[in-house]
């Protein structure tokens, strides 16, 4: 059984017991969260699918740890004009357990 569920503006295809990387969410560690923005559920046999989303359809999920990402350096060149700026950046992300999925 897997799910297509939308979480932080994402869409993630999950299963029970996956574990994920998302964008920052707002909860301490060991909070569960509930997502109802599902888009499809397949269970086997069929497939539901939501216009938009899948009523009465819920994704339960549990945060594990808050993180960051690796380092993502972007170099900026110009040539022959003496222009070179090198940024790093690492984003914020969220571990996130999969619990169950429920349609």
């Amino acid at each position: 059984m897997y799910a297509i569920v939308e979480i932080a503006g994402q869409q993630f295809k999950v299963e029970k017991g996956q574990e994920i990387f998302v964008h920052r969410l707002e909860g301490e560690e060991g909070a569960k969260l509930d997502f109802d923005r599902v888009l499809l559920i397949e269970d086997g046999k069929k497939i539901k699918v939501g216009t938009p989303n899948v009523v009465g359809a819920k994704v339960s999920t549990k945060i594990l740890s808050h993180l960051k990402g690796d380092k993502v350096i972007v170099f900026k060149k110009k040539r022959r004009k003496g222009y070179k700026v090198k940024n790093g950046h690492r984003q914020y992300l969220t571990k996130i357990s999969i619990e169950s999925i429920t349609a």
